[in-house]
């Protein structure tokens, strides 16, 4: 008999919590949005945070509430943009593919050292060491591979003491560009064939003393560009890649080989 008992109390209890779970599961459930869900599940799921947004989620929230283009993901790209357009009931619009781009030549045999440095191989730690690294450049590529680091899709590498980006495997994520202590980096659009590959600002003199092609803000490429695509700020040149159009009379025109 007790052992009834026991069982019916037992029994009446998981019911009773059964009842009352289902009770509040109703009465505060958390209301969907299905074209969040969807457009979430047409993202690519990296988390990567180059949209701008804290990861996949919350650039589906923000697509899903008309915050965000269609096209914010720069990992999807295409494929992605024009699955969440439909989605959206959305034109797509026009987007350009980008990819990172190093602003420094300064390899191996290129770029000159003060000493030889023998340490920690990271070049957020170079902030500690004398001369802020052994590169004679204050602005080159340290070499150590912190962006490579932060890379999650395998897209640079550290080639011959400078970090080279590949424009194939690379999502525009932008990670390497937060990462890197000597704001060498940058996205261009992925067809741009023409680039200046120095970020110093240092002065004529001090630049040839430091590395062998690097800027001395000559301004003969800007002179020569018939596109008014290249200007020299601050010592360096800049081009505006929405005015270049890949022509090569500033590579022609510099005198140190610094713009590829």
């Amino acid at each position: 008999m007790g052992f009834i008992i026991a069982a019916l109390v037992v029994g009446g209890t998981g019911l009773f919590i059964g009842v009352f779970l289902g009770i509040a599961g109703i009465k505060f459930a958390v209301e969907v949005d299905e074209k969040e869900v969807a457009v979430r599940e047409a993202l690519p799921g990296n988390n990567c945070g180059g949209c701008g947004f804290p990861g996949c989620d919350g650039l589906a929230a923000a697509i899903a509430k008309g915050e965000a283009p269609v096209n914010a993901c720069p990992v999807g790209g295409e494929a992605a943009a024009n699955e969440i357009a439909a989605i959206m009931g959305q034109e797509v619009g026009e987007s350009v593919r980008q990819v990172a781009f190093v602003k420094c030549g300064g390899n191996c045999e290129i770029a000159k050292d003060n000493y030889e440095y023998t340490g920690v191989q990271d070049c957020e730690m170079m902030a500690f060491v004398p001369s802020g690294g052994a590169k004679k450049c204050d602005y080159g590529c340290l070499g150590f591979g912190s962006c490579v680091k932060a890379c999650p899709f395998d897209a640079i590498h550290i080639i011959d003491g400078i970090a080279v980006v590949d424009k194939e495997a690379c999502k525009a994520c932008g990670k390497c560009i937060a990462k890197c202590p000597k704001q060498l980096i940058e996205l261009v659009p992925y067809d741009q064939k023409t680039f200046v590959n120095c970020s110093s600002h240092a002065k004529g003199k001090a630049v040839t003393a430091s590395c062998d092609i690097g800027c001395i803000g000559c301004k003969k490429c800007e002179k020569t560009c018939t596109h008014d695509a290249i200007k020299v700020t601050d010592f360096v040149a800049h081009i505006d890649y929405d005015k270049c159009t890949n022509c090569g009379e500033c590579k022609e025109a510099c005198p140190r080989n610094v713009i590829l």
